[in-house]
């Protein structure tokens, strides 16, 4: 069969589970997709394919002897930040370009007893830090649907990997949109579930506060189908919360667009580099879900001047604890011939990081260090707390809220945007994570450009099969998410 790309994965598990095909063949398919077509989109840092056929043959066995667990077989794509023992787990670094994992991530552990695949390990942003995927070790990873554009970070890898058919679906995670972001630059469904829903461990640390790991595939529908995978307690993560999990696939027409109340904040839709096209699809896929019963309640979030230099203060200052680890002493690259301890600090730290990791840990070490700690970090906190507080007010009236994703559609690989205009690119994504809540995103349409736009819908705590549900509905009302790429549409 030359089209088992374009299954749903309710179409891959029927399928698998009927006999139609095996997971060899379901996962050779893509690994001959990934050498034919990822020469051009550089989406994998690292292809497993002899562990892959091997785990795909085992599914086999299983799948004949019945009583599988339903994803058996599936192959999936995982952001190179999770922790995959005995292959090599980067997080985009050239500091980390040798390091071997002894264990998995919680995440993948989760995934292998699903009985799912693992295909490879995909580009990112190092550390998670940008919003392009072109601050990588590893260079640049290209946009499916224009090649000379970008796919979104950090986990653009994980975005263009499934935009071009070279994965069913893939993990992501969100710091400060890196799994809504390259979504919506990408024409996928993905998914931030509430902080403490998926657990961090094995996840390679930015901001332990904000980081959360995520579904990103074509449809609200495909996106559950992982999320019954990834989410849930695990003891081994201090912040992980122990609370019941729902089975998010049969929830999918839980929640009835009709009566959705979903609120409209003004702020959002007055911002001054919002374009013109990404505003027009939003508000057309809005006045989709009123024909469909919703109705829109205009809101104030009047804290949205604050989310960019509160999170650009937060982040940067975990990122500045987290990063310290990397020493060149215990594990990861290390300089060569160092004339003392200083020097191997130095010399490791300033060859291993990228410039923009430097930055970043620069920023964090200021703020946090003595005589500005009071003045930049926890007066940062405090207006954390201030953000969150505008949200759960606005959710006293409204079921869910509506943004763009992004103001803009994807930028063009070495736009060299300056610091300042890539961080205004997140404003509508961060203070979800600041707050701690879940939101999606949804393909909604094209710029000019042919471009994909995104509609993002944030919910309150713990809402993630509400989110999941509206979006589904809309899907089937809808067929954006069906929309591919041309290079998607080549056969390996």
């Amino acid at each position: 069969m030359t089209d088992l790309h374009r299954l749903s994965i309710r179409e891959m598990t029927e399928g698998l589970n009927s006999a139609q095909f095996s997971s060899r063949e379901l996962t050779q398919h893509y690994l001959n997709r990934i050498a034919h077509i990822d020469t051009q989109v550089h989406s994998y840092i690292t292809v497993t394919a002899e562990q892959a056929l091997a785990q795909a043959d085992a599914a086999d066995v299983v799948l004949k002897a019945g009583n599988a667990p339903v994803l058996t077989g599936v192959p999936i794509a995982h952001k190179d930040i999770f922790c995959t023992q005995g292959i090599k787990t980067t997080a985009g670094s050239k500091i980390l370009d040798n390091f071997i994992s002894p264990y998995d991530a919680t995440v993948v552990a989760k995934g292998k007893v699903a009985g799912l695949v693992t295909l490879g390990k995909v580009n990112m942003d190092e550390f998670a830090m940008g919003s392009t995927s072109e601050n990588s070790f590893y260079g640049a990873t290209a946009n499916p649907w224009n090649l000379s554009h970008v796919p979104g970070g950090s986990s653009g890898g994980s975005a263009a990997a499934v935009a071009a058919d070279l994965a069913p679906f893939a993990t992501g995670t969100d710091t400060g949109g890196s799994i809504r972001q390259p979504a919506s630059f990408c024409g996928l469904t993905g998914l931030k579930p509430t902080y403490g829903r998926v657990s961090r461990f094995g996840m390679i640390a930015y901001a332990s506060s904000l980081d959360q790991g995520g579904p990103m595939a074509r449809s609200a529908e495909d996106c559950a189908y992982l999320m019954n995978v990834m989410a849930g307690h695990d003891a081994k993560d201090s912040t992980s919360v122990e609370k019941d999990v729902d089975n998010y696939v049969t929830n999918l027409n839980a929640t009835s667009v009709k009566g959705l109340r979903i609120g409209i904040p003004k702020q959002y839709f007055n911002v001054a580099g919002l374009d013109a096209d990404v505003k027009a699809r939003v508000e057309e896929s809005l006045r989709k879900l009123e024909e469909m019963g919703a109705t829109l309640v205009e809101i104030d979030l009047n804290m949205t001047e604050s989310y960019v230099p509160t999170y650009y203060l937060i982040a940067p200052a975990e990122a500045s604890s987290n990063l310290q680890r990397y020493d060149g002493v215990r594990y990861g690259y290390r300089c060569e011939n160092p004339v003392d301890l200083t020097d191997l600090y130095k010399r490791s730290r300033s060859e291993g990081f990228g410039k923009e990791v430097q930055q970043r840990i620069l920023i964090g070490t200021y703020a946090l260090s003595a005589g500005y700690y009071d003045a930049y970090y926890v007066k940062a906190q405090k207006v954390r707390r201030l953000i969150q507080q505008d949200f759960l007010k606005a959710f006293e009236s409204v079921d869910v809220i509506a943004a763009p994703s992004s103001p803009t559609t994807a930028y063009k690989i070495g736009a060299n945007l300056s610091p300042t205009e890539m961080y205004l690119g997140d404003i509508y994504t961060l203070a979800v994570n600041l707050a701690g809540l879940p939101a999606i995103n949804a393909p909604v349409g094209f710029d000019h450009n042919n471009l994909p736009v995104g509609l993002q819908l944030i919910g309150n705590y713990w809402s993630e099969s509400q989110l999941l549900s509206v979006v589904h509905q809309y899907q089937q009302a809808t067929d954006w998410h069906t929309k591919r790429a041309a290079i998607a549409e080549e056969n390996a």
